[in-house]
């Protein structure tokens, strides 16, 4: 089951990249499996975090099919980033403090980390953000160490790729923000 989430997760990336829509579609078939295989490791925010992949994935591809060709790539200013990271915080402190005293959940705030980082950065590719790939990578990086201290060795193999793709979706996505700006 990890082998086929991660499949559908590289191809859920690589589509990304070029802005295809079914990008979508792949993201909610891999987070489905991985629902299960995260919550199977006691990664329960994680788990969770697989739900509201699935929920942003029918909200990206609403906002991809309706605007496709008007939905361009875009900049965040220095307040939404300094909210959204300031957000992505005390929600961190708030759920790991949780999950530390009520579960028994592995590496409770890394794993908040990495699920409410990845709740933002999602939105931001949703909203087709240029900024995502910067937060990706920061909570990429975070979970190659939190699925190996898990055993999901295939998973942080995919990680570390997301690392690599990421720089070239960055890439991609400013060039084609740079060509919008030209006209």
């Amino acid at each position: 089951m990890e082998i086929l989430a991660v499949s559908l997760a590289i191809i859920y990336l690589l589509l990304a990249v070029k802005q295809n829509i079914l990008c979508w579609l792949a993201a909610i078939l891999s987070s489905s499996l991985y629902f299960f295989i995260m919550y199977s490791a006691g990664l329960y925010m994680e788990a969770f975090l697989q739900i509201f992949y699935i929920l942003m994935a029918l909200y990206g591809w609403s906002q991809w099919q309706v605007k496709e060709t008007e939905l361009l790539v875009t900049n965040w200013n220095f307040s939404n980033h300094l909210k959204s990271l300031m957000l992505i915080f005390v929600l961190t402190i708030i759920s790991g403090y949780l999950l530390a005293k009520y579960t028994n959940a592995s590496l409770p705030y890394f794993d908040a980390f990495t699920t409410w980082g990845a709740v933002v950065a999602t939105y931001m590719v949703a909203k087709k953000l240029l900024e995502n790939w910067i937060y990706w990578f920061v909570i990429d990086f975070v979970s190659v160490f939190l699925f190996i201290s898990r055993e999901l060795y295939i998973t942080a193999f995919l990680f570390t790729g997301y690392l690599i793709i990421i720089v070239f979706g960055y890439l991609a996505w400013k060039r084609s923000m740079l060509q919008t700006k030209r006209g």
